[in-house]
């Protein structure tokens, strides 16, 4: 019979919130790869998965797909993702046989790292490696009857410890704002994709700014060490740093990060936090079988092994931010906002019917789904879902580079008024034919101030600061 430290039976609560929400934020991911890979990914996409797949070995980029790639193939595994995920988010598999369940989070893991591997710059998140490192520890949380097992639980804790204090560290070590409590003077609004709320959190009193650096401060350097403590210690903590993260949830949009770090940090609580206020008793478990004890032991070797990377990642000078040390993404380093750019700037992208134009033309701006355009526009709640195309948008500017090879097919799809581009726009300005010209135009954007806002309505407020991509057009032989 396994030791009795193997089992948490007082954490059962804590292992339904990990499971559901875990399966709920897969659910998602594989929704978004249904939606979005095939225009951006896929045969045809803006940075083919096939031609990926020829140039990288399975070593460099453990996946499915080497075997065989194909629109079709890949929404078959989103559906079957969907499909699994689904029925985990309402607990048929943990209902059945252990083996069972495994196997059910087994899949995912597998179907989504085969996703994420060739995913190439539209992969590049650290939420996919988060995902895909707690969808690995859910693989051993176990099924109903059994006793949530404690070096799972414990594993989850560690990953959120490394979400949380590397992105401490990542900030006290980059950008002077961080250090003198000023990155949210400005942040809330040059944040990646702000949400309807953004605007009212930056303008708020800037001495309530500080509050909020400080905050954080203590959530991602201090207060992480308290999930290690006994308890109440450490669920006191975990309640802390789930209040930051819904704060961040409330503020802005980063996909599912926010989401999946507080599933993680919901590992420390006990049941005894809910029951005092809910009527939910503790239900009887079946003792771990010795095999699955052997196989919760084997990860917790894993992980500890594994982790010297990210520690070392961590304490050392040069600290990498969202990275992962080896192509299955288990036991990786995290961290964000290493610095915080003051202003604001987008790249707008227009479009005429003028085959030479000039001064007089009218131009026609594109609409993204997620990213300011339209001044006018309210900035649309999006997360936990995530829109590819708009984050990598937002990147442009700051750096061209990201956007060295798939921008400019980008803007040849929509000069032909590709279909399936298209469908990840909120507004094609020509519905009948596609435009004659494209250009990219650079605006330096602002939220309006308190009058502005009352006069106008408006969101925003923008001017052109330069020249992004000069006006293109298809070569004759080409339209």
């Amino acid at each position: 019979m396994p030791p009795d430290w193997l089992a948490a039976p007082d954490y059962g609560i804590a292992r339904l919130i990990v499971g559901r929400g875990l399966a709920a934020i897969y659910l998602i991911a594989f929704l978004v790869a249904l939606r979005q890979f095939r225009p951006l990914l896929g045969e045809r996409g803006l940075l083919p998965a096939p031609d990926y797949l020829r140039a990288h070995s399975w070593r460099s980029a453990p996946s499915l797909f080497h075997f065989h790639y194909s629109d079709f193939a890949l929404a078959a595994t989103a559906w079957v993702g969907i499909a699994v995920s689904a029925s985990l988010l309402i607990g048929l598999p943990q209902a059945g046989p252990l083996p069972l369940t495994m196997l059910a989070w087994l899949v995912l893991w597998v179907l989504y790292l085969s996703i994420v591997n060739v995913g190439q710059t539209f992969y590049a998140f650290g939420w996919e490696s988060l995902l895909l490192e707690a969808g690995f520890l859910g693989i051993f949380l176990g099924n109903d009857a059994t006793a949530p097992p404690a070096l799972v639980l414990v594993a989850f804790r560690w990953l959120a410890f490394r979400v949380e204090f590397g992105a401490g560290l990542i900030k006290m070590r980059g950008d002077q704002c961080w250090r003198d409590l000023t990155c949210l003077d400005y942040h809330h609004q040059t944040q990646p994709m702000p949400n309807p709320l953004s605007w009212w959190f930056h303008r708020v009193p800037k001495r309530l700014h500080r509050l909020e650096v400080l905050g954080n401060h203590l959530a991602q350097l201090l207060v992480p060490f308290g999930l290690f403590m006994p308890q109440p210690v450490a669920g006191l903590a975990a309640g802390y740093m789930i209040a930051t993260q819904l704060y961040l949830v409330v503020s802005g949009n980063y996909a599912w990060l926010n989401w999946l770090t507080i599933i993680a940090i919901a590992s420390a609580l006990p049941d005894f936090f809910f029951t005092a206020f809910l009527p939910i008793s503790t239900p009887a478990f079946e003792a771990q079988p010795v095999w699955y004890a052997a196989a919760v032991i084997g990860l917790g070797v894993v992980v500890v092994a594994l982790s010297w990377w990210p520690v070392r990642n961590m304490i050392g000078p040069r600290q990498l931010m969202n990275a992962s040390f080896n192509q299955l993404h288990i036991v990786n380093t995290y961290g964000a906002f290493g610095s915080v750019t003051p202003r604001r700037d987008e790249v707008v992208i227009e479009g005429t019917e003028d085959t030479d134009p000039v001064d007089e033309s009218a131009w026609r701006e594109y609409e993204f789904k997620g990213k300011p355009g339209d001044p006018m526009r309210r900035p649309p709640q999006v997360a936990p879902y995530h829109l590819r195309l708009d984050w990598l948008m937002w990147f442009l500017p700051l750096s061209p580079g990201y956007g060295d090879v798939w921008f400019i097919r980008f803007v040849d799809r929509l000069l032909r008024n590709d279909p399936a581009i298209l469908g990840l726009l909120r507004r094609n300005p020509f519905p009948e034919r596609p435009p004659a010209i494209i250009r990219a135009r650079l605006y330096r954007y602002r939220y309006t101030s308190w009058s502005e806002r009352r006069q106008t309505g408006a969101w925003w407020v923008r001017q052109p600061i330069g020249e992004y991509l000069p006006p293109v057009a298809l070569r004759n032989d080409e339209s």
